[in-house]
């Protein structure tokens, strides 16, 4: 149990007071986002982007550019979303949950390899020198992002891929040193299985109420 709690703190010995507090904040604004995101609730955006934003500065600060590039995504994905989930028509929601199309599948790879390659060139950009671990991270931006696209669009395979991308984030953020986001990936996880059970269930009934 010892060796667990050293884990989490000892990354954070010589990490500054403010940046500490910056990252709490972020953990939970994180969770609380992935909740509502569950609940198919729209304060999923407000919430979420108190938590990229802090995130893509401390990201940063770390130079982690290209987690620092997909957050960024994140903050500006999370204004077209909100936009999108709160439009009305006659007073009702006009983007409910549902399948992607053929389309939208397209969509969805061209949107992952872009994203993969320009966080490639982010990090080209800043002149860092690439390793394993990087080149995992330039996946996961493009899983995230397209993700977040799908989450925006309220498509239920967003769920699939943020499980996928969560998955391999937490042991990643572990090997890194940063235990509370690597904890924070791992609450992710479980709370994107929730949510595509919920979401799925939601479809479900949607899809049988139509079809009376």
């Amino acid at each position: 149990m010892s060796q667990i709690f050293d884990f989490f703190i000892e990354a954070y010995r010589e990490t500054p007071t403010s940046f500490i507090l910056l990252e709490a904040i972020a953990f939970l604004f994180g969770i609380a986002s992935v909740y509502y995101a569950k609940k198919e609730n729209i304060l999923v955006y407000p919430t979420g982007l108190v938590a990229t934003v802090i995130t893509v500065y401390l990201l940063y600060k770390a130079q982690y550019f290209g987690d620092m590039t997909m957050n960024f995504y994140y903050s500006v994905m999370s204004i077209y979303g909100w936009y999108n989930w709160a439009r009305k028509k006659d007073n009702k929601f006009v983007v409910p949950i549902s399948r992607t199309n053929s389309r939208e599948k397209m969509i969805g790879i061209v949107l992952f390899v872009l994203t993969m390659i320009i966080t490639y060139g982010v990090y080209k950009f800043f002149d860092y020198e690439l390793k394993t671990e990087n080149y995992i991270d330039i996946f996961t931006s493009g899983v995230f992002f397209t993700a977040m696209w799908y989450m925006a669009t309220k498509k239920i395979e967003n769920w699939t891929l943020w499980i996928l991308g969560d998955l391999i984030t937490v042991p990643l953020y572990a090997y890194r040193g940063l235990g509370m986001l690597s904890l924070q990936y791992l609450i992710f996880t479980i709370l994107a299985i929730q949510g595509y059970l919920a979401w799925r269930k939601s479809l479900d009934n949607r899809q049988v109420i139509l079809s009376k």
